[in-house]
This record gives C-alpha cells, sequence and structure tokens, in this order.
C-alpha cells in the first residue's frame, strides 16, 4: 500500500489528530505526548502526516522562512512510525517538504536545520550538500554560527556547544526528529556525534544541510 501525505496548517490540527498523533510514540521515548504536541501546534507552522491506508505512520511540525535573509526549512519536531517501511515514510514526508520549498524559494539554496535524537536521523539529509556535523570534517566559524542561529530558532540557545553542536538536556520534553529504521543503517561515521548524549534528558544535535536550487528543481531531493 501506497504512502499518502498531507501537508496542512496547523492552526487546523483538531485535538482528535493530535491524540493519533500522540499515540505513535506513546510506548516509547520520547513520548510525544498530547499536552506537549499542542504547543508545537502554536509555536510551528505547518503538520505533515503520512499515512499508509488508514494507519497514521509519521509526522512532522515544520516552517519554511527565511533567517537573515537565508531560505530555510526547519523540522522542530517529528516523529516516524519503527516499522520496516520507516525509510519510505521518511523520503515520502521529505519529498513533499522539498516540493513546497521550491514553491516557496524558487531557484535558491534552502538550508535544512533539525535536532536528531540518534545517529539514524542524519538519513533525512540524504542529498543534501555540507550536512554540518559530518564525519572527518570540522566545522566553520559560520556552520558554528548556523549552530547557534539554530540553536535560537529552537528555543534552546545558550545550552549549544557549538563545537559539538550537542545541545544540553534541562530533563524536560524537548523537540527533535525522532526516526530509526529496523532496516536502513545510519550513514558511516554518524554514531560518533551521539556518543554520551542522553535523549531522555532532553539532549539533542543540532544538524543542517543543504538543498540546492538545481536539486529541488530537478525533483532529485526525497526519493
Amino acid at each position: 500500500m501506497s504512502i499518502q501525505v498531507e501537508t496542512k496548517d496547523c492552526t487546523s490540527i483538531s485535538d482528535a489528530e493530535l491524540a493519533e498523533m500522540a499515540d505513535l510514540c506513546a510506548e516509547r521515548q520520547p513520548r510525544f505526548d498530547i499536552g506537549f504536541l499542542s504547543k508545537q501546534r502554536e509555536e510551528w507552522v505547518l503538520v505533515t502526516r503520512a499515512r499508509e491506508g488508514s494507519k497514521l505512520r509519521g509526522y512532522s511540525f515544520s516552517t519554511l522562512e527565511r533567517i537573515g535573509g537565508t531560505p530555510s526549512l526547519l523540522i522542530g519536531l517529528a516523529t516516524i512510525d519503527r516499522t520496516a517501511r520507516a525509510d519510505t515514510v521518511l523520503r515520502s514526508m521529505m519529498g513533499d517538504k522539498y516540493r513546497r520549498a521550491l514553491l516557496a524559494f524558487p531557484d535558491e539554496d534552502v538550508l535544512v536545520g533539525t535536532r536528531l535524537l540518534t545517529a539514524d536521523g542524519f538519513r533525512l539529509f540524504g542529498g543534501l550538500t555540507d550536512v554540518v556535523p559530518g564525519p572527518g570534517r570540522k566545522a566553520t566559524g559560520e556552520e558554528r554560527a548556523w549552530g547557534r542561529r539554530l540553536a535560537k530558532r529552537f528555543g534552546v540557545d545558550g545550552r549549544i556547544d557549538d563545537r559539538t553542536f550537542v545541545v544540553a538536556g534541562e530533563g524536560t520534553e524537548s523537540g527533535g526528529f525522532d526516526y530509526s529504521s529496523p532496516k536502513a543503517r545510519p550513514p558511516d561515521g554518524t554514531a560518533q556525534f551521539f556518543e554520551g548524549l542522553d535523549p531522555r534528558n532532553g539532549e539533542r544535535l543540532v544538524a543542517f544541510g543543504w538543498a540546492m536550487a538545481e536539486d529541488l528543481a530537478r525533483g532529485k531531493l526525497g526519493r
């Protein structure tokens, strides 16, 4: 059965839809509950949901905006069901986001940023350029500055180490990209960034990459 993706304004999400979204990870970490999700409804602009038949398989809260003039696709929170088709759901959701980014920012490169809980989450950056942090590369001063800018946008400024891109936890609920696939492997060398990181305490890794204008125009991303 194919994956159907729908994106709409956060203001149109009903409480029943929030409850369905909360159920997706109710039995496991990070346990985004309905109270926390209702706050995300107020903080973000777009909600994307992926279904397989009648079953919800994933969702995300995001926005398309400019940060200091730079076109940006920011994913504040996301959860994808941990089934054998998790990678297909991920690609379907990201494909919809890239289509919307192209419409919002034609002929421009777009920064894609989020907070990761595990190395598996790096798969969302597949096909992007200059992903930070990255194995074997030292972040430049400008890239470290982008880490701080994103941390501020995610409401965790002052808690990020701009050399490791790790956001310190406060023992409370925190957004992020919750993705793990039983079939797909995380990109080589990415596990090192999560050594000692405790997602249950709210610790996250700020990560970002660039969707190039030509790749967006050709529909190469999210396949």
